[in-house]
């Protein structure tokens, strides 16, 4: 590149993504940006690397007039318009493969803190309280794991599931993840309202892995928690907003859901804090992705995609 291309990074990444491409002869900034400054800042940069902070809407893209990539070093796009990015042709990059091992593996640790009342009995005990004979748990062994959404998180949950000698269901309204479902051995259940109607009244435990969509906004309301078996398990480590968490907190007052384990919010930090309080729920703060692990990959693989786009000349807006 005769002139170097400016990359402004406003979210932390890893430091060895941050030296590939300056290495491979970016001119690259991090620095973490309120709203205002990066819309002050934005018109200098080829490209903006981004994670969950920061939030890429219509004004800064407008006020990006030489930007050509927005990159995103994690799954989702919540945070950038991206209807306003294809209107400027810039190219939009994101790492779903990223955390998928992560956050399946947070799944299965709140599954097991609320089968086995971790968290409880660890309060209890650094509290001086001794509870051992009346902290009585489930095994997962022989319990039916209803996974919504079985795309490559979905797919790793239901590896691991597997494992612990569950029985595995799936529903996904893609015919190829229905597929990819019955080579592993899981039964697929299929991709309509029925099917999914058939999922969460079968299923023991229910873990949600599908986007945040129209569509899928209160997909867990009051009439899916009362069509669940009595005690069952909901986790949700995908997006808030998919669980109504008003109706989630009478269902698990009422006692039809037995426990909930929840990294994600309607509202990031949750305020209702009723639900966060309740005793049979566990809660993280969207640390889905927050290993060393998925850290690193996310950002080896947005380096290695924007080094693409700019050295190799990938169509923008392709």
């Amino acid at each position: 590149m005769s002139t170097k291309t400016k990359i402004l990074v406003t979210d932390p990444i890893s430091p060895g993504a941050v030296e590939t491409l300056a290495h491979e002869g970016f001119d690259v900034t991090t620095k973490e940006l309120n709203p205002e400054e990066l819309l002050k800042t934005i018109k200098d940069y080829d490209a903006l690397i981004v994670r969950s902070r920061t939030r890429v809407t219509r004004e800064v893209i407008n006020a990006g007039a030489k930007l050509k990539v927005i990159a995103r070093a994690g799954v989702g796009l919540d945070n950038v318009d991206v209807d306003a990015a294809k209107t400027k042709n810039i190219k939009i990059l994101n790492t779903p493969e990223a955390p998928s091992v992560s956050v399946a593996e947070l799944v299965f640790g709140l599954m097991l803190s609320i089968a086995r009342s971790i968290s409880v009995a660890d309060a209890a005990l650094k509290d001086g309280k001794w509870l051992k004979h009346t902290l009585t748990g489930l095994e997962l062994r022989g319990k039916t794991l209803g996974i919504v959404g079985f795309g490559r998180i979905g797919r790793e949950v239901a590896k691991r599931a597997i494992a612990f000698e569950m029985k595995v269901l799936a529903y996904d309204v893609l015919s190829q993840s229905l597929a990819d479902a019955k080579t592993l051995g899981v039964e697929a259940v299929g991709s309509d309202r029925t099917a999914f109607e058939k999922l969460i009244k079968s299923s023991d435990i229910v873990t949600i892995h599908v986007p945040s969509l129209p569509e899928t906004r209160h997909m867990f309301a009051e009439k899916e928690f009362s069509m669940m078996k009595q005690g069952a398990i909901v986790i949700n480590a995908a997006r808030g907003g998919i669980i109504d968490e008003l109706a989630l907190l009478k269902a698990l007052k009422d006692g039809k859901v037995g426990g909930a384990g929840l990294d994600v919010f309607e509202e990031e930090p949750p305020k209702n804090i009723d639900l966060i309080k309740c005793s049979n729920v566990v809660c993280t703060p969207h640390i889905g992705a927050q290993t060393v692990e998925a850290q690193e990959s996310a950002g080896n693989m947005i380096s290695t995609k924007i080094i693409e786009v700019f050295k190799k000349k990938v169509p923008r807006g392709s």
